[in-house]
């Protein structure tokens, strides 16, 4: 299958903000993704060691009274956006299994890197309250302070860090 042209970047971001306007409008909320990966870990929690899980002042007001995370909307935004994403790597013909990055780190190097990184994010994203689509896109949305100022952070810590590492990945 020949690969097909990536969208335009205004198209596509024109497109984002009308799903964005339609998640409010529709449901009640805005876009988020963090929270899907808590709400697994509360139901994978709560089956293990339910006694400890409800006890837990953190993960036990998600699994009260019979609550079961999955059931939550957000699960079902991030499966969808996963399938979604699939669909379209494979439509464009772009669906490949492989490591991007600086070579010289190796493939093992480049996926110890990925993985600090997505748990710097996570834990980022559940102290602030927020990812950049939960707190950034739909809090900047509802003009929210705490979505401005954090995507100032996210941007100007971006812009630092790949000042301060960019020979260091070439």
């Amino acid at each position: 299958m020949r690969q097909r042209p990536i969208w335009n970047a205004y198209l596509a971001g024109a497109a984002l903000g009308l799903v964005l306007l339609l998640t409010f409008v529709l449901t009640g909320h805005g876009l988020g993704a963090s929270g899907a990966p808590t709400a697994v870990a509360a139901a994978a929690s709560d089956v293990l060691a339910p006694t400890a899980t409800q006890g837990n002042g953190y993960l036990g007001p998600m699994v009260a009274e019979g609550n079961n995370p999955l059931n939550s909307w957000i699960v079902w935004e991030v499966l969808g956006m996963g399938i979604g994403a699939l669909l379209a790597a494979w439509w464009s013909g772009r669906l490949r299994l492989r490591v991007e990055g600086a070579p010289r780190f190796g493939t093992g190097g480049r996926l110890a890197l990925a993985l600090f990184g997505g748990i710097a994010s996570g834990f980022g994203a559940r102290v602030s309250a927020g990812c950049t689509s939960g707190l950034g896109l739909s809090g900047a949305a509802t003009l929210a302070t705490a979505g401005f100022v954090f995507l100032i952070g996210f941007f100007g810590f971006g812009l630092l860090t790949g000042l301060l590492t960019r020979r260091m990945w070439q």
